[in-house]
This record gives C-alpha cells, sequence and structure tokens, in this order.
C-alpha cells in the first residue's frame, strides 16, 4: 500500500483549535506540496511563521481576520459550509514571514503550501475575484472555483482550487496526469485532495494509478479526509445520494498546469 489516503484526526482542542489535517512532507513523502487544516473556535488566536514555504490560507468555513506585518483583512470568509457553494476568501502570504489568525466566528481554515525562495507580497483574494466555471458534460459535470490559478502571478508555485462533484458524477475524470516534466505537453505537479461530503456521513471513490501500474490505489474516501496524489492518474467516483466538495493544491517545479488524459479513455471526449 502506498499510504495515500490520510484520515482525518481525531486529536482534541487545544486552545480553541483542533488539528483535523497535518499532511506535509514527513507525512505525505511529497517535494513540493503541503496542507493542513484546523478547526477554531470563535476568538481562538493561531500563529505561524512560514519559514521556507509559501502559504495560501482559505477561510473554509466561518469568518476570520488575518494579519501579516502591516496587512490585516478583517472579517473575510463568506460561508457557514463548503455546500452553499459560493466562493470563499483567501489570503497569500510569501516564505519567510509571519502571519497571525484570529477566528471571529467559529472557523475552519486551510493552509496550502509549497517551497519558495522568492518573496512576494502578502495579498487578499477576495471571494468576488475568484472565477467560478462549469466544467464537463452529462455525468462528468463539476463547478470549479479558481481560487489561485496560473494566470493569478500572486504565487511562485502554488495553484488552490476547490470542486464540487454532484450525485452520481465523476470529476477529475476522465483520468488525467500531471507527473512529467515535459511542457509543453504535460507539466509535473503534485497534489492534495481535501474532501467533504454532503451529508457528511457519505464517502466517494477516488483511484490513483500510473500507466506502469506500480501504483494503483483505489481508496473510499469520507468526510474531512485528505488523498495524496504524488503522480499517476486520479479520478473521483461519487455514489448516488451525495454531493462531493475538495480543495486542491497543487505545486511543482514550474506553475503550470497542463495535463495528459489516459489514452484508454480520452474516447468519450471526441
Amino acid at each position: 500500500m502506498a499510504n495515500l489516503l490520510k484520515k482525518k484526526q481525531e486529536t482534541p482542542k487545544q486552545d480553541g483549535i483542533r488539528i483535523v489535517q497535518e499532511v506535509l512532507k514527513e507525512q505525505s513523502g511529497l517535494e513540493y506540496v503541503g496542507f493542513k487544516l484546523i478547526e477554531m473556535d470563535q476568538g481562538a488566536i493561531y500563529e505561524e511563521q512560514t519559514g521556507t514555504a509559501e502559504c495560501c490560507i482559505v477561510a473554509v468555513t466561518g469568518k476570520l481576520t488575518v494579519s501579516e506585518g502591516k496587512e490585516s483583512y478583517p472579517d473575510i470568509g463568506t460561508r457557514k459550509s463548503v455546500f452553499e457553494k459560493k466562493p470563499t476568501d483567501a489570503v497569500y502570504i510569501s516564505n519567510d514571514r509571519s502571519f497571525r489568525i484570529e477566528a471571529v466566528s467559529d472557523a475552519t481554515v486551510a493552509f496550502c503550501y509549497s517551497p519558495s525562495e522568492k518573496q512576494l507580497p502578502t495579498r487578499l483574494i477576495p471571494a468576488d475575484s475568484i472565477a467560478v466555471l462549469q466544467r464537463g458534460s452529462g455525468a462528468n459535470q463539476r463547478l470549479v472555483h479558481d481560487i489561485l490559478p496560473e494566470t493569478n502571478p500572486a504565487a511562485n508555485s502554488l495553484l488552490v482550487v476547490e470542486v464540487y462533484t454532484e450525485s452520481g458524477n465523476w470529476s477529475s475524470y476522465p483520468p488525467h496526469k500531471h507527473d512529467q516534466d515535459n511542457l509543453p505537453e504535460e507539466s509535473f505537479l503534485e497534489e492534495t485532495y481535501y474532501h467533504e461530503m454532503d451529508p457528511p456521513q457519505g464517502f466517494v471513490f477516488q483511484r490513483v494509478y500510473t500507466d506502469e501500474r506500480d501504483l494503483d490505489e483505489t481508496m473510499a474516501v469520507e468526510n474531512q479526509d485528505v488523498v495524496v496524489v504524488p503522480k499517476g492518474y486520479h479520478p473521483v467516483g461519487v455514489p448516488a445520494g451525495y454531493t462531493s466538495y475538495y480543495l486542491n493544491v497543487m505545486a511543482g517545479p514550474k506553475r503550470i498546469w497542463k495535463f495528459h488524459n489516459d489514452p484508454d479513455h480520452e474516447w468519450m471526449l471526441k
């Protein structure tokens, strides 16, 4: 087993903060992508130094005030549940910075990391600036919130996106991969998937596999689990009766998303 499925943590809260996921290099083996998710009680304070990583802070649910140096972004966050299906606010913070988060309400916060050496300005990514896209057709439809796309020059390496997939549909499908540094045909990007389901007792299936099948894992993924994608194709199937949400973090040596479809299944796009 490749240990690609990271179950949500059941640790107790400390000072109003509970770590739900912490999928950093030590836990994942990934070189370019790190991910953390915390739950905060109203009034709780979280502080962090970015060190050698850049970070995109996503207000998954609830309201936050994020401060870094002279910058402060009060009361960001737009929703009580991700399944309101509206974009939320995010903040980009570069390497070698310190930041502080105060929970204005009960909140869930995601931290998306990638190694970085070039400092960039701290920036608010407001919800009303995030592109909302419909992709696919038939049983391959999904709704996309492009939080930090390659067209946004705010980051050195990070790409961050939210995706909704309806009951009985497929996502990241036909299966595609981005594990070769072979531009312009394909870029190398590691990836993590943070999953939620509505209702929360649901599950989805995610397969991660390569052409050679040296990696071939199919996982039943539950609410607040993370799937690590170091390489290979990585489709997601949603059972009837449930809606899927996932937050993707991608990063690699070049900040370009250029994928390659599995040729065995590409026929369905024609």
